[in-house]
């Protein structure tokens, strides 16, 4: 008789590409993955996995029967979410958001959530390190500017501004750019490999900056910025209190920055876990309508 533990394990292994990322994603050691594992193809008596030293990858029979166990798996949990009581929230719920918006923006709707669900298990990642929804195990990632192109399903939260700004001691030393093609000019402040866009009429001109200080996290930027490193284009929810200060000046306001969006992104499937649409929801509700962050 088929375990429904076990179907599940085998789902996360195919789907993360492997026992470690799948013992991650569950919260269970590698030797147990592995072990329900066994038992499902012993007991199907078919190889499901073929198991290397770079990772897993389906068999022909595993690949056929991973769809088979996916409807199971997620017919059961629609099932269980149906005889809960009305909006009961259970189970585990790992997000991930950049350092700066998460602990500003996101943690008060999180621990509303928590408070409202106390079956709930809400594990937080604020991190500015771009991680892997998949791999890393996340049902749900909060991504902050403009989305690459991915296989993740996303939606879009609410428009966030931002500004290229410098400190009064940079200008006055550098002057300012008064157009994107005199960027390339001064010293910039960006994390790695960022395209700036800025609006020109109704086009969009993209820049790549250049400079000697970058860095994955907006503080540290802003912080750059304030002692005169050079020119930066960062979100108005970073910079506002500093501009209204004084001690950073918009800077090229002709052509303004692209505003930008708030994206809730999670892995590819059609229907999501229940507490990964109301998370969404309740996002939505949050900054949607709102003026941009």
């Amino acid at each position: 008789m088929l375990d429904i533990e076990e179907l599940q394990t085998f789902v996360e292994v195919s789907d993360a590409g492997g026992l470690t990322p799948a013992a991650r994603r569950l919260g269970l050691s590698k030797s147990v993955v592995s072990r329900r594992l066994a038992r499902l193809e012993s007991e199907l008596g078919v190889q499901l996995v073929s198991r290397t030293t770079r990772g897993a990858t389906l068999t022909e029979a595993g690949a056929t029967f991973r769809e088979y166990a996916a409807r199971i798996c997620a017919d059961l949990d629609l099932a269980r979410e149906t005889i809960l009581p009305t909006g009961e929230l259970r189970g585990r719920l790992r997000i991930a958001a950049p350092v700066s918006f998460g602990a500003t923006h996101l943690a008060p709707l999180l621990v509303d959530l928590a408070k409202r669900h106390p079956l709930l298990h809400l594990l937080t990642s604020f991190s500015d390190h771009f991680v892997d929804v998949v791999n890393d195990g996340f049902d749900a990632a909060i991504r902050i500017g403009h989305l690459a192109d991915s296989n993740l399903i996303a939606r879009r939260i609410g428009p966030i501004s931002g500004k290229l700004v410098a400190s009064p001691a940079y200008i006055r030393t550098h002057g300012e750019p008064r157009s994107p093609d005199e960027i390339a000019e001064h010293e910039a402040i960006f994390q790695h490999a960022e395209t700036w866009r800025f609006v020109d009429g109704d086009s969009v001109v993209m820049v790549n900056p250049r400079g000697r200080f970058t860095a994955n996290n907006g503080q540290a930027l802003v912080a750059a910025a304030l002692a005169g490193l050079g020119i930066t284009a960062l979100p108005d929810f970073l910079t506002a209190d500093h501009v209204a200060s004084g001690s950073l000046v918009p800077i090229m306001c002709k052509f303004p920055v692209q505003e930008a969006g708030i994206y809730v992104v999670r892995p590819p499937g059609a229907h999501p876990p229940r507490k990964v649409r109301v998370l969404i929801e309740m996002l939505v509700e949050h900054f949607s309508g709102r003026s941009p962050l």
